[in-house]
């Protein structure tokens, strides 16, 4: 990175004469990037009474929130607040005016709630409308189709951006610098460090990073049926079809320089005045469909992909992670985070042909069963939106590309609240969700897909400030909002596009807090950001039920505790990781079978004394009401029964099953015998107890 600087700044010094001819503007706040979290910075400054330019390498603002993601993944909705619940306010007054139903009647629509205070689904030039508003009112200045010219137009002085020059030889010159970008340019040509890829899971201490064989095939593997992955079916010589790499798909937790997959989220429509028929693509080759016919042909006969309502009866259509072949073009963003411009719009001209050629095959091809035909054929492309781009998205959907190293690395055990986070300005809540990121060759000789991971947080989390600025040392006047410094997994959650808004928001009222206090961005007041943003509407604070439902480290817990992983088991558990709280990296359960097979022995080694023996569970009303619970100690054993649809009394987490002498040895024994509904096993806590705290 400090030598692309140094390269940066002497292509610079050639440059410099021309720079001085060409137009340069001079504002307090640069924002480069039009997406939701460019929007929301450039109007927080701006209400803060500062002059803010918003600097867009396209036409169209709102990025994938006005390009056709419109089915939003909010999370808890209650951690939204500030600017992101002004947009979605905006969005439910839109729908309260007759005159916004053209295609649907208001009532007919479920998604629309009268009287409602937002809505969380909208059509796309909806909310570019909104943005647009938003802007303008303002007093956002807007620079459109200005790329940043990435090889040589970032000013840098003694750590500090002092202008940006796109492509057609504009300037802005700034205090402050806010890159909004889906790709984070301008923090790269900056010489900010940054990542691309999966970390392993030893580099943060995660569990959900890295290579996620056993994980997506948990989540994924019982939908898919084996395909043939070799041109001439069984025939290993005749090479891979399209779409099929000839690797492994590496070890569990291991690191690479993959990233999640990229679609368009298209809008669709079955009204047939509003409709326009899926478009063969030009070069259309039918091999690059191969596995999708062939999934077909082993009997899978649903339509790959997922279409969420929107009003007017449009969709948001998306990928769909449980079909071998959907709208996810796996493999096929390789390079692009790092690419030059022409390569990028390569590749987005490649994701736009594989998806138009994939529904028209999907519609056309005659291989494809009649009865998915039909279906597809009852859906166009809505003629009513993205009038300037044939009615075709005109964002590409870029989950991931780079992340900063920043000040502050946010990873799993921050979104997990399984630390305190520092300097928090804002709350993701949305689930650990990566898709998939590659295609490979099983040892049974079948496709299968590999990256597709989803655990939920069980609740808001923090995000800090920290994790949006670079390291002092690099950079002292930039905050990177949306390629924040996180892991990959966590990035999973955090790339929402509510949470974009609520930490562009977050950039802008740091970058005035930075200006008017003269200081670099990592050193501004945090009381009196906090302040600020909570004046004007962000949620910081976690919600009581947020801070109960976390993942528990077992060494912040006091006395001894036994682990699930640490249990001699008996009979035939299964693992999982969905419902918090929970102790470590998950529980187990018997999946309300093998009664009476299943056991699991926590022991420990005590001093003499007595102890309060606490069983870990979370509670569900699947679980069973009356599990045998015998505690051994001295010479004798103990059976209590705990009824695991009740939410235990501590924590959440631990119920107790009394206080016992032990003189060396413990052991707790959980079974499933005379059970009905699942049996957990989590963790076993034993706490020393004195007589004075038994009296």
């Amino acid at each position: 990175m400090r030598r692309r600087r140094i390269l940066l700044l002497n292509a610079l010094a050639f440059l410099l004469p021309a720079l001085a001819l060409a137009e340069t503007q001079t504002y307090d706040v640069v924002v480069y990037g039009g997406t939701s979290a460019g929007v929301t910075a450039a109007v927080q400054a701006a209400r803060m009474g500062h002059r803010v330019v918003l600097v867009e390498p396209g036409a169209h603002l709102g990025g994938l929130s006005s390009g056709g993601l419109g089915q939003t993944d909010s999370g808890d909705a209650a951690t939204i607040g500030g600017l992101a619940s002004e947009f979605y306010r905006r969005v439910h007054d839109h729908y309260e005016n007759d005159g916004a139903w053209i295609h649907e009647i208001a009532e007919h629509y479920g998604a629309y709630r009268p009287g409602a205070e937002t809505m969380w689904r909208f059509e796309p030039h909806v909310a570019e409308s909104i943005f647009e508003a938003m802007v303008a009112e303002s007093g956002v200045a807007v620079a459109r189709d200005a790329g940043l010219d990435r090889e040589a137009g970032v000013q840098i002085d003694d750590g500090r951006i002092v202008g940006m020059t796109t492509r057609d030889g504009r300037t802005y010159r700034g205090e402050v610098f806010i890159d909004a970008t889906y790709e984070g340019d301008l923090m790269a040509a900056a010489g900010v460090s940054y990542t691309v890829g999966r970390e392993s899971n030893a580099t943060y201490d995660e569990t959900l990073n890295g290579v996620q064989v056993a994980s997506t095939n948990r989540r994924t593997g019982k939908h898919f049926k084996p395909v043939d992955p070799y041109r001439i079916p069984g025939e290993v010589s005749s090479g891979l079809v399209w779409g099929v790499h000839d690797g492994g798909p590496g070890r569990d937790g291991q690191a690479d320089e993959h990233v999640q997959a990229y679609c368009f989220r298209m809008c669709l429509t079955d009204v047939a005045e509003n409709q326009v028929p899926f478009p063969k693509p030009p070069g259309y080759d039918p091999a690059r469909y191969e596995l999708l016919l062939r999934r077909f042909e082993v009997g899978q006969d649903w339509v790959p992909w997922i279409n969420s309502p929107m009003p007017n009866r449009k969709t948001d259509t998306n990928n769909h992670g449980y079909a071998l072949m959907s709208s996810d073009y796996i493999g096929g963003n390789v390079g692009y985070p790092d690419a030059d411009d022409a390569t990028r719009e390569a590749i987005i001209a490649d994701h736009e042909s594989y998806q138009k050629g994939l529904m028209w095959t999907l519609a056309n091809h005659p291989r494809v069963p009649q009865k998915i035909r039909e279906s597809v054929n009852r859906w166009g492309l809505a003629k009513d939106e993205f009038q300037d781009n044939e009615h075709w998205p005109h964002q590409l959907y870029v989950r991931e590309a780079r992340r900063m190293i920043g000040a502050y690395v946010m990873t799993e055990h921050d979104c997990l609240r399984q630390r305190p986070t520092p300097r928090p300005i804002g709350l993701g809540s949305y689930a650990l969700d990566s898709h998939h990121v590659q295609r490979y060759v099983t040892a049974q000789g079948s496709a299968r897909n590999e990256g597709n991971t989803y655990r939920s947080t069980g609740g808001a989390y923090q995000i800090s400030y920290d994790a949006l600025t670079p390291r002092a040392d690099e950079c002292t006047n930039l905050l990177v909002p949306v390629c924040a410094s996180t892991s990959h997994i966590a990035y999973g959650s955090i790339r929402m596009e509510p949470v974009f808004m609520i930490l562009g928001q977050s950039a802008g009222a740091a970058a005035v807090e930075a200006i008017d206090d003269g200081v670099n961005v990592q050193r501004i007041d945090y009381k009196r950001l906090r302040a600020r943003l909570l004046d004007d509407g962000q949620v910081i604070d976690l919600p009581r039920s947020s801070q109960l439902k976390r993942v528990v480290n077992a060494a912040e817990l006091p006395g001894v505790v036994v682990d699930d992983a640490d249990a001699e088991l008996i009979g035939s558990w299964r693992e999982n990781n969905v419902s918090l709280p929970y102790v470590q990296s998950g529980y187990q359960h018997d999946d309300d079978t093998n009664k009476g097979e299943c056991q699991a022995i926590f022991r420990a080694e005590l001093p003499p004394g007595k102890y309060e023996v606490r069983i870990a569970y979370s509670a569900h009303k699947n679980r069973a009401t009356r599990v045998p619970v015998a505690v051994s100690h001295v010479d004798e054993s103990e059976t209590r029964y705990v009824n695991q649809t009740r939410t235990p009394e501590i924590d959440n987490l631990f119920t107790s099953l009394g206080v016992f002498y032990f003189s060396d040895d413990a052991a707790v024994t959980i079974g499933n015998q005379a059970t009905r509904g699942h049996v957990m096993i989590d963790a076993v806590q034993f706490l020393p107890r004195s007589e004075d705290e038994l009296n």
